[in-house]
């Protein structure tokens, strides 16, 4: 199984304003119960949406001009709470293939590494200024470089941060922990078959090892 590597990220953005968002209001609680992950991002801020309709307004998950965007521009502290893994699939299950945010818990940054979600950092005024550049421009490409850490938008290229080593693992391909494991099979079943527990219960053997 061949690695797969991460360079570039084309695609509309959306904005989502406000600081430590959390994984509850990213995917509620009741939704832990999934066995899978399949459907899961069309319940992504679910009770926000509903709380927002309340009240007349229209959350931009919910927003129809921002319904095709694949780059999240958040804000500070974004994905704290508790760790479920839940609340980066239903982003990417949504459509989100990359983050912009000011700063994130370090739980939910991990999550995202591993599914190949890159999460980039900038200033709170550059944050905001990209979010009034896709509120005005909800149609417009936001091209995201992992190599350079940069982003383009509006003919304009912006530095952005990104951690060393996440960068390191979208590059080379080794945020995808299942193509390491698949890579050195040999490896893996030669250590299960010198392990007394495995081969007292065969599961060491060809037809039942990984």
């Amino acid at each position: 199984m061949s690695k797969f590597t991460l360079n570039e990220i084309r695609g509309s953005g959306i904005p989502l304003r406000g600081t430590d968002i959390d994984t509850d209001r990213i995917i509620p609680a009741r939704f832990l119960k999934c066995v899978t992950f399949d459907g899961i991002g069309e319940h992504a801020f679910e009770d926000d949406i509903k709380g927002i309709a309340a009240k007349g307004g229209v959350h931009s998950f919910a927003d129809a001009r921002f319904r095709k965007a694949a780059v999240l521009v958040a804000n500070r502290n974004f994905g704290c709470g508790s760790s479920r893994e839940h609340a980066p699939q239903s982003l990417k299950r949504w459509g989100v293939s990359a983050i912009i945010a000011e700063s994130y818990s370090e739980i939910f940054h991990g999550n995202c590494v591993s599914i190949a979600v890159p999460c980039f950092i900038a200033s709170q005024e550059f944050c905001s200024e990209l979010q009034n550049h896709i509120e005005a421009n909800p149609s417009a490409e936001l091209v995201l470089s992992v190599k350079d850490a940069t982003v383009s938008f509006g003919g304009r290229t912006v530095k952005l941060s990104i951690d060393p080593g996440a960068q390191g693992q979208f590059l080379d391909g080794s945020w995808d922990a299942r193509s390491g494991l698949l890579e050195n099979l040999p490896a893996i079943r030669a250590v299960a078959a010198r392990i007394p527990y495995l081969n007292q219960f065969g599961l060491s053997t060809p037809s039942k090892a990984l």
